[in-house]
């Protein structure tokens, strides 16, 4: 943007009118500081549709990014497609110059996800995963206690949700590790602020389950300095079900943290224990839920900041997903940087042009930035 431009609101063009859509539509007709000037769907009616319900009938309707880009002229696209439209979507999108926030996960293949993160850097625009439930007050404020158990041990996180989606999801191969799990995948690297080095990972379907593929797993991440953190899920589970942010504990030489996933995380220093201080200065709590992902990614536009979430950040906890999907495969602890060299060689094997430089170019299969 121009400097003459600063105080006017973004325009936004939006791509998918499915359900996780019309809950976009509502958050960004919700936000003073940008503008919906258009909603893409392949089905046009869907489109329209949205539109009337959300009391913006006289927004534009089209198919495409490209059929409707060169009209409305948006400042940024939000990708809110299904996982499988996400590569084209984003990539239509950074070809014409303009910045993305996505939906999770960051692509349907960890392949297509480094891709569009060498995309983002070859054309030089802001590509962000709206990973959304980072942006909860109590998160932070659980960050910042687990900072006062000195040298952690043990994360865990235990999920447990009986939802009847329809759609996709029941005929996903992988619905709880890759549609939900990444949620607290993500959020485990956010407590921790590091990466995983291995995980050994079981995924199983019980026998009431109605989804096609497998809806329970139990994951062990290993992390430098002899850290695990385990995730134990299930998306077919009804009756004293967890929060949809998970049941956390950690485990510290100071003592223990826990966060129900809802109300404020508590904490307990043992007797004779010192606590730790917190060190840097506590962060602002975010605004909640997809409003937080949004507000973030309008103020790294405007400032020029990096936002959380950004597509090279989000590889690292979409590598978690695949290393554990490939590990209940093959019945073994698998590493996760083996996981991001064989996707780094399939996504030089599909680029072209300026996005294959720009992946030729990385000297680690950490993408720069």
């Amino acid at each position: 943007m121009t400097s003459g431009d600063v105080n006017r609101p973004l325009r936004v063009l939006q791509v998918g009118a499915g359900g996780m859509g019309r809950g976009w539509l509502r958050t960004l007709l919700a936000y003073e500081e940008v503008e919906l000037v258009g909603v893409a769907d392949l089905d046009v009616a869907r489109a329209k549709e949205a539109l009337e319900e959300a009391g913006a009938g006289d927004v534009a309707a089209g198919p495409t990014v490209e059929a409707l880009a060169d009209d409305v002229r948006p400042d940024f696209v939000v990708d809110v497609t299904i996982p499988e439209a996400h590569h084209p979507v984003t990539m239509a999108a950074l070809r014409r110059g303009l910045p993305v926030l996505g939906e999770k996960p960051l692509a349907a293949s960890l392949a297509e996800s480094l891709e569009l993160t060498a995309a983002a850097q070859a054309y030089d625009r802001l590509f962000m995963v709206s990973q959304s439930r980072r942006y909860d007050a109590n998160l932070f404020a659980y960050r910042r206690q687990l900072r006062q158990l000195g040298r952690l041990g043990i994360l865990t996180a235990e999920f447990f949700k009986a939802p009847h989606f329809g759609g996709f999801r029941d005929a996903m191969d992988h619905p709880l590790v890759l549609d939900m799990a990444i949620h607290a995948f993500d959020s485990a690297r956010f407590l921790l602020d590091a990466d995983p080095v291995a995980v050994y990972c079981e995924e199983y379907n019980p026998g009431w389950s109605w989804y096609a593929g497998d809806a329970a797993a139990t994951a062990i991440f290993e992390f430098g300095g002899g850290l695990r953190y385990v995730y134990n899920g299930s998306w077919c589970s009804p009756g004293q079900e967890t929060s949809w942010n998970a049941a956390w504990r950690a485990s510290g030489e100071h003592g223990t943290a826990l966060w129900d996933g809802d109300g404020p995380p508590t904490l307990e220093i043992v007797e004779g224990g010192e606590t730790a201080p917190e060190g840097d200065t506590p962060e602002a709590d975010p605004h909640p839920g997809i409003a937080g992902s949004l507000r973030e990614f309008v103020a790294a536009l405007r400032t020029g900041t990096t936002p959380m979430g950004t597509a090279r950040d989000n590889v690292a906890s979409l590598a978690m997903v695949y290393a554990a999907i490939e590990s209940a495969r093959d019945g073994r602890r698998v590493l996760v940087s083996d996981v991001l060299e064989e996707a780094y060689a399939q996504a030089k094997a599909r680029a072209e042009g300026p996005v294959l430089d720009a992946l030729t170019g990385w000297t680690s299969l950490t993408p720069p930035g």
